[in-house]
């Protein structure tokens, strides 16, 4: 091959790589039975509440729902979420019924029914806590995407690092997006 050759052959390959991937990702974005973005979030799980009662994702469907993945040892954005929700449920009124909404932990080592129960009890009863072994967790948090990670304390325990996103899921379980409640409780309960 000249190096006259060579020079056109480069430049046209890389033209015919870059058809096909304009090909490939126009395929992927227009694909009439590709499922929408938000379906990507969610997932099937079997957990236990604060009352000792399993759970599946069947929770989730029925009415709209806000799930909130947490720990009781959270020094301060776990409690202040639980009590801007209780706030929601308040300005909600007689329509608070109509709202589903869930506290996962992160922290199945130390979040056991007993310990939500007590937990959940400075907040509004309509909160449902769910727990479960690492092992019956682990597929939830992955299928949320939700990032959670144990950090050393100087004291030799230790806490979490995690995401602190409120999801808003609708009445067939499906992930609608993130729930902002760090706002007035009047506004979110309008949105809702």
């Amino acid at each position: 091959m000249t190096p006259s050759t060579s020079r056109l052959v480069l430049p046209l390959v890389s033209f015919l790589f870059g058809v096909i991937g304009l090909g490939l990702a126009a395929y992927f974005v227009f694909a009439p039975d590709r499922p929408a973005a938000t379906s990507a979030v969610g997932g099937p799980f079997r957990l236990i509440d604060q009352n000792g009662a399993v759970l599946t994702e069947k929770a989730l469907t029925g009415k709209p729902s806000l799930a909130f993945f947490g720990l009781t040892n959270c020094p301060d954005v776990c409690p202040t979420t639980l009590y801007e929700l209780t706030q929601v449920y308040t300005a909600l009124g007689p329509k608070a019924d109509q709202l589903k909404s869930f506290f996962v932990t992160v922290d199945p080592e130390r979040d056991t029914p007993e310990q939500l129960k007590t937990y959940l009890s400075s907040f509004d009863p309509r909160i449902v806590a769910l727990t479960g072994d690492r092992a019956a967790l682990e597929p939830m948090l992955k299928s949320y995407r939700v990032y959670a990670k144990k950090v050393p304390t100087a004291d030799g325990g230790y806490t979490m690092d995690h995401t602190a996103l409120v999801y808003l899921m609708d009445k067939s379980g499906r992930f609608v997006g993130a729930f902002n409640l760090q706002r007035p409780p009047a506004e979110s309960a309008k949105d809702l």
